[in-house]
């Protein structure tokens, strides 16, 4: 497993704020931040604050992060970007007064698939996405606790993807997510 460096990282679209705490990272977003395209909604939203690093085929990416939420859409957590078009969001976000764990995967229109989590607010939740074969891998764990498998992706192997953590505030401003740690490693072994 190896940390990555806060610093290596670029910007999809620069925070509010980034500033080094000891080894976190307090990310404040933009208020109207988001990512989606299109679906049910009729809008196309590219304003998060991703911090992407390249990702390889056969590793994982994972991310910590405290789900501080208190805000409709509040969110935060892995972004895997293919292009503006392609993309994959997978994390925490507080839709209808509760926390709720899912993803939101898009080529070309964005799908949104999520469940209540409701004790996970203001604990420290990791977010694991791993890529091997023709496939993504998102797994999710709170607290130290067993990661859960979160949803399986389509995910061709020659394509070329950056990842990394992310933060959106659409609907407020002054959302500040604590991010403990950015890593890589080897591609989980097996999907069960």
């Amino acid at each position: 497993m190896t940390s990555i460096r806060w610093g290596s990282g670029r910007w999809t679209h620069p925070p509010v704020a980034a500033v080094a705490r000891g080894s976190d990272l307090l990310v404040t977003a933009a208020e109207g931040s988001d990512a989606w395209r299109t679906t049910s909604y009729g809008f196309v939203h590219d304003s998060e604050h991703a911090l992407l690093a390249p990702f390889d085929q056969d590793t994982a990416v994972e991310v910590e992060f405290t789900a501080a939420f208190s805000e409709q859409f509040d969110q935060a957590g892995i972004f895997v970007r293919v292009s503006e078009t392609h993309w994959v969001k997978a994390g925490v976000e507080y839709a209808d007064g509760r926390p709720q764990l899912g993803a939101v995967v898009t080529d070309g229109r964005s799908d949104w698939s999520l469940a209540a989590v409701p004790d996970w607010r203001d604990r420290k939740v990791l977010m694991r996405v791993s890529r091997s074969g023709d496939a993504l891998t998102i797994r999710a764990a709170v607290d130290g606790g067993p990661l859960q498998l979160v949803r399986l992706v389509p995910f061709a192997p020659d394509l070329v993807a950056e990842a990394g953590p992310f933060t959106c505030a659409p609907t407020r401003a002054g959302l500040t997510i604590a991010f403990h740690a950015w890593r890589t490693t080897s591609a989980d072994a097996a999907l069960h």
